[in-house]
């Protein structure tokens, strides 16, 4: 008798072990005899089951032929039936218990990213069967209609009248054709072509369509080999062809300065591991990057690539999904989630920008893609590549300290650009400076001047803002009141295109006259003198047409205009093509792209990251500053940068001015370790949020209260509970608590049992944040 080990698909955090159901003996004989047979016919597969008087989907992760203690086989209910054939294998659910383990979240939650895209977890009875099926939905195979002659047709005459049978015949004689193709061409055929099929003179027959992607990858994206590979990316595939042959789930940081070829060497990676019939899974942080990876991947392994993003649609990503599923695709390039594709024997993993906050996921279940890659490599003996010009300080600490739990950790250092291609000069633009020698532009002088020279080169420029919107914000000018969104704690934002205010939080806005009263007015005073403060990407798209010539073609990049399927590829696509251009964006512009052209780099305001209330502010702005100004010269021409800044001596940029980072790390990891932040800690952000004020607070203090003797027990810190920054969102009150512990500690496996066990009040929710990035 075998049993099955199922994760019921209900998200409450009282049910955190999965639970145990008979396979029926007729269900097990469906796949074989042997235990390798049944786990591989029914591990990972969408089940229904009976739970609590009800019928419930359910996930196999497990199977065992075992009786589990404390049972009787008899009174062990059996699986009602099978909805869906397997999406994950017996590594991948290891995977999954130790996402729900490490992460304090449900088991169900922690299986949703390894199933196939747009499943759904509702279930109805057919009609036809009576038989328990899936919901339908827009995902899944999309068969198509063919028709082609059959032999008997060489002998068949039709009836004298029976005219559109032979224009039927005539059309099918140059081979099959498409049903709707054959409809669209010979109107009213439909009935012709049943009228031959029962005959026997032509077959009808379904055969599946893979659904086209548009725009997935930019035309001048091609991966040409080098005539020959730096001394770095040499060093790189050596440390990365030791790693798979000890198959422990080593890690390797390239650490390597922006330009440096880490792509080559991540594809060089690729080609041994195809040649040894693994596959690959690739990481980039931002869907605008997707397009040029994408295009240098496909040119180097064809249709060998499959792609995965939220841009996608589900029928397009369940194709791209189900080709690696099959096998018919080797490798995937994605954003976060590509990581739980199911493909065949990994043996490489990739995570470009590996320090990108992006990563880490901010729904449950809350995971760090970059831990998680660490433990599927870990499982399945592949080696995981970390790719960055500014690794993350966890990373560094850890290859310092040659690994992290059993796992070892090595960085490779990739100091030169290939060929006679340099790192730019960097300019500081002190622009309190500026402002006392009378220049209220937004362009400081070097930084106009600049823009001229290119122009006058016929060159490319990237301009960066991490801003969208005309302006930050309005401020009366009488009274200081800044009108604030009534549903979040957030001020709003201004748009000039739209005459309108927009709260970036909740996503609402208001025409700028219906806000807050009907006029113009002070919400506060009264005052008419409601003024502009900040910067936004439409104000700089502006101000650069009024300033540059008619025929530079100005490109604008954010949130706002990059909101359609397939926006970023079109908006690269003009960058790229234009003659002479101006890219503006926020920071989706900052990392991985690649344009030869681009001459000067230009940031309009460096301190907006560094004055966040954020321990990660510094590093965030060195890693934005320090990535964009690598835009820059990367053909063979050389490349300048102009950063603007109010805060010119502040570690972080001058590390940026130098290239040179080992002072601000230094300093960075000293004042983390006083205050024992990340890296040699472990941070968990636990929120509680809801309508009732009075009711949230009393919550977030019970739970400071239940963690007191454990975490005390344990050496752990307790901050809060308090507000957080964002202390309204969508009219729900957000309180937090934070703690801090060892950076090995299991930290979810100790919280998770307390705070499931208080008691939440009607309306209030809560969420563990393990290893947490936002603390706003």
């Amino acid at each position: 008798m075998w049993f099955a080990q199922v994760a019921v698909d209900i998200p409450a955090q009282a049910i955190a072990d999965p639970f145990t159901y008979a396979v029926a003996p007729e269900m097990a004989e469906g796949f074989g005899d042997a235990r390798e047979d049944i786990e591989r016919g029914l591990v990972g597969s969408t089940v229904l089951v009976g739970f609590s008087g009800r019928r419930a989907v359910g996930y196999v992760l497990s199977i065992t032929d075992e009786v589990p203690q404390g049972l009787k086989s008899a009174k062990i209910r059996p699986i009602d039936q099978v909805l869906a054939a397997p999406a994950f294998d017996s590594v991948s659910a290891s995977v999954i218990r130790w996402i729900a383990d490490t992460y304090a979240c449900p088991l169900s939650e922690a299986v949703h990213p390894f199933l196939a895209p747009g499943q759904s977890i509702k279930v109805r009875k057919s009609e036809a069967s009576g038989a328990w099926e899936l919901v339908e939905h827009a995902a899944g195979l999309r068969d198509v209609r063919w028709v082609e002659l059959t032999p008997e047709a060489d002998g068949f005459a039709p009836r004298a009248n029976a005219g559109k049978q032979k224009e039927v015949i005539r059309a099918l004689s140059q081979g099959s054709v498409r049903m709707s193709e054959l409809s669209a061409l010979l109107p009213g055929s439909a009935r012709a072509v049943q009228a031959l099929a029962k005959k026997g003179v032509v077959r009808v027959f379904q055969e599946r369509e893979i659904r086209e992607l548009s725009g997935t990858s930019l035309s001048s994206a091609v991966a040409r080999r080098p005539a020959a590979l730096t001394e770095g990316q040499k060093q790189a595939l050596a440390a990365i062809d030791a790693a798979q042959r000890r198959g422990c789930g080593d890690v390797v940081l390239l650490d390597g300065v922006t330009g440096s070829g880490k792509t080559e060497v991540y594809l060089e990676a690729i080609e041994k591991t195809l040649a040894a019939g693994k596959g690959a899974i690739v990481l980039v942080p931002e869907i605008s990057l997707t397009a040029q990876t994408v295009g240098r991947f496909r040119s180097r392994f064809g249709d060998r690539v499959a792609v995965l993003h939220s841009r996608l649609s589900e029928g397009e990503r369940f194709d791209q999904w189900d080709l690696l599923r099959k096998g018919r695709a080797q490798v995937v390039v994605g954003a976060r989630s590509a990581l739980f594709a199911p493909v065949h024997d990994v043996g490489l993993i990739v995570i470009d920008e590996e320090h990108e906050a992006s990563y880490k996921q901010d729904s449950a279940p809350r995971y760090h893609a970059r831990e998680v890659a660490a433990e599927i490599a870990r499982r399945r003996g592949a080696a995981l590549v970390l790719g960055s010009a500014t690794p993350s300080l966890e990373s560094l600490m850890r290859c310092r300290q040659g690994s992290f739990g059993s796992v070892r950790w090595s960085r490779v250092s990739m100091p030169e650009r290939p060929g006679t291609s340099v790192l730019p000069k960097v300019q500081i633009v002190d622009m309190a400076g500026e402002f006392g020698r009378g220049n209220r532009s937004i362009f400081s002088t070097p930084l106009r001047k600049a823009l001229d020279e290119v122009v006058e080169r016929r060159q490319k420029a990237v301009l960066l803002l991490n801003r969208r919107g005309f302006a930050n914000f309005l401020m009366c000018r009488e009274c200081g009141c800044v009108p604030e969104c009534p549903h979040c704690a957030t001020a709003l934002t201004y748009h000039e295109r739209t005459h309108s205010l927009m709260c970036h939080t909740c996503g609402r806005s208001w025409p700028i006259k219906a806000y807050p009263d009907s006029t113009t007015r002070c919400p506060n005073c009264g005052s008419r003198y409601l003024a502009q403060f900040g910067v936004g990407t439409q104000r700089v798209e502006d101000e650069l047409r009024m300033i540059l010539p008619p025929d530079v073609a100005i490109v604008r990049m954010d949130a706002d205009t990059t909101k359609a399927k397939g926006a970023h590829e079109k908006l690269l696509e003009e960058f790229d093509s234009a003659e002479t251009a101006v890219l503006v964006g926020t920071q989706m512009i900052a990392k991985g792209l690649d344009f030869p052209e681009v001459t000067l780099v230009g940031v309009i305001n460096a301190d907006t990251v560094l004055k966040l209330p954020d321990f990660r502010a510094a590093e965030r702005t060195y890693d934005l500053l320090e990535q964009v100004a690598g835009r820059a010269g990367r053909g063979s021409d050389p490349g300048r940068v102009i950063i603007q800044t109010y805060w010119a001596n502040h570690p972080a940029i001058q590390a940026v001015r130098t290239h040179d980072r080992e002072p601000f790390v230094a300093t960075e990891l000293e004042a983390r370790r006083e205050a024992w932040y990340p890296p040699f800690s472990r941070l968990t952000n636990i929120i509680v949020w809801g309508k009732d004020l009075e009711a949230v607070k009393d919550c977030s203090q019970e739970v400071a209260r239940s963690l007191g003797p454990v975490c005390a027990s344990r050496g752990f810190e307790i901050l809060g509970p308090a507000d957080c920054v964002k202390s309204k969102v969508k009219d729900y009150y957000r309180r937090h608590i934070l703690v801090k512990s060892g950076p090995e500690e299991q930290v979810g496996e100790l919280i998770a049992p307390i705070v499931r066990s208080v008691r939440k009040p009607r309306g209030v929710s809560m969420a563990v944040d393990i290893d947490a990035y936002d603390l706003l």
